[in-house]
């Protein structure tokens, strides 16, 4: 090229390189522009809404749970004897009828504890309390391969890896060795279900079919 031209090379030139131009400087209205528009305008200003902070917000319960999981395991273990107890009860009211008031009060309780997903098939004790069913590709034994370096999920870059969570919450708990146990994979058809009564119906039926082996 002679020296002293000065025309301007952009994409538009040939044989030049593409160049990324901002919307700003093109005059184009992007989607978030359309959307901040078009917003009802009013004098609330909320607090305190960055993204990030609202990340770190959402997990931190279930993080906790995570750090107290063998306080936890101590009293899921008391609070499934204490429902294995109230099995005559369940069974005479029908454990049909008793499914819908459990299954609200177990969605609440972990859903707020947990990030429950209501899968029927809990295995929390099993996963130093760290819900599988957060796990973006739904992995019941273990992570993927595409664990960040930073001990985050692949998919979701600001979510902590639940399997790495699930092994840190293992290592506290008396029975954390239960994570080594191979899990079947999930049976869509007890979703939305209740695993509290699930699992104390299944307790019942072995505690009473040993009653029946030792009688005879």
């Amino acid at each position: 090229m002679p020296e002293g031209n000065t025309t301007p090379v952009n994409a538009a030139s040939p044989g030049a390189s593409p160049q990324a131009i901002p919307p700003a400087a093109t005059g184009a209205v992007t989607q978030a522009t359309m959307v901040k528009k078009a917003a009802p305008k009013s004098d609330y200003k909320p607090s305190d809404v960055s993204p990030q902070r609202r990340v770190q917000r959402s997990y931190s319960v279930r993080l906790w749970s995570i750090r107290h999981s063998r306080f936890l395991e101590w009293f899921y273990a008391r609070f499934a004897d204490m429902f294995l107890l109230l099995h005559p009860l369940w069974r005479a009211v029908g454990y049909g009828r008793v499914e819908a008031p459990v299954k609200f009060v177990e969605k609440r309780v972990k859903g707020f504890m947990f990030d429950c997903r209501m899968c029927g098939q809990c295995i929390l004790s099993s996963t130093g309390m760290s819900c599988p069913m957060n796990c973006p590709k739904q992995l019941r034994n273990g992570p993927c391969g595409g664990v960040r370096a930073n001990g985050n999920c692949e998919v979701e870059p600001n979510m902590p890896c639940v399997w790495v969570k699930a092994y840190e919450g293992s290592r506290n708990m008396v029975h954390g060795d239960a994570i080594l146990k191979l899990q079947k994979p999930v049976d869509q058809s007890l979703r939305e279900t209740s695993a509290w009564l699930r699992v104390t119906a299944l307790a019942a039926a072995e505690k009473e079919k040993a009653r029946e082996t030792a009688a005879a």
